[in-house]
């Protein structure tokens, strides 16, 4: 009765996972692997040509990497700083993680434009200084700032909500058994909080090798980040090389969501074989 009742009420998430993501990334699949829509003939050609697109898709994944490092750099003392503070003052500074991603996404990413142009307001106030203008927008540093910025509260979300089970006296009993600050953090609190950091890697690396806003205004023009790189591509026709690099990216998203899973599935069998 119980399977049949959550059987029943998980229908409505199957049916729009089915319609909404199974089905068009099987049809993407589908193209990247046929040689034309009109034919639709087996072929790995597709595949093949992938190996002209690899500097651009290690230089994609570099980036989404720094990205992701820097948020796990800056997300656990802000996610640490949030969970030891009162409740209330917890309240408030998750409503302030939260602020900034109920505007716009675009608006966002202008808003560093604006900052960080040449006529922007920081060389502007720089220029006053009688330094300037310095080259602040299209570049590495630039696209790397505007993804920590915008993904840092999903790195900082699952860490924090990671910290909250961690009780002081787990730590404590740690010290008084003879482990140092030190020790005790790589005994007792990074494996408690490893699941937060790595779905938050995940979700920061995922979502920044996807964008394509920030490395739109921000990019550097002598470097196409894979999504830039199929935009591009649609503005001649739509050819089955769009859907070779898309299957790329998903296959990439993919082995680090099964890597994961695999990881999560073994450290939870250790404990409970311990």
């Amino acid at each position: 009765m119980k399977k049949n009742k959550s059987l029943l009420l998980s229908t409505p998430y199957i049916l729009w996972m089915l319609a909404f993501t199974l089905i068009p990334l099987g049809v993407v699949v589908y193209y990247a692997l046929t040689d034309s829509p009109t034919t639709g003939n087996f072929t790995t050609a597709n595949l093949q040509q992938l190996l002209e697109y690899l500097p651009v898709f290690g230089q994609s994944v570099w980036y989404s990497l720094i990205s992701a490092f820097i948020c796990l750099l800056i997300g656990y003392p802000v996610a640490y700083y949030i969970a030891h503070r009162t409740p209330l003052m917890q309240k408030i500074l998750y409503m302030l993680v939260m602020l900034p991603m109920c505007m716009s996404f675009l608006l966002r990413t202008l808003a560093w434009v604006g900052l960080l142009q040449d006529t922007g307001i920081i060389n502007t106030l720089l220029g006053k200084l009688g330094i300037g203008p310095l080259p602040l927008i299209r570049n590495a540093g630039a696209v790397i700032l505007g993804m920590v910025y915008n993904y840092l509260p999903f790195m900082i979300l699952p860490l924090y909500s990671v910290m909250l089970k961690i009780q002081n006296t787990t730590i404590e009993a740690a010290q008084d058994l003879g482990c140092n600050p030190f020790k005790a953090f790589f005994k007792v609190i990074l494996p408690s909080i490893s699941s937060g950091i790595v779905t938050g890697f995940i979700m920061a690396f995922t979502l920044s090798l996807d964008d394509f806003v920030i490395s739109y205004f921000l990019a550097p023009p002598n470097f196409q980040p894979l999504p830039l790189l199929i935009y591009s591509m649609t503005k001649r026709r739509v050819t089955p090389d769009m859907y070779a690099l898309s299957t790329l990216m998903f296959a990439a998203v993919l082995t680090l969501l099964i890597l994961f899973n695999f990881a999560q599935a073994r450290a939870t069998r250790k404990k409970a074989d311990r």
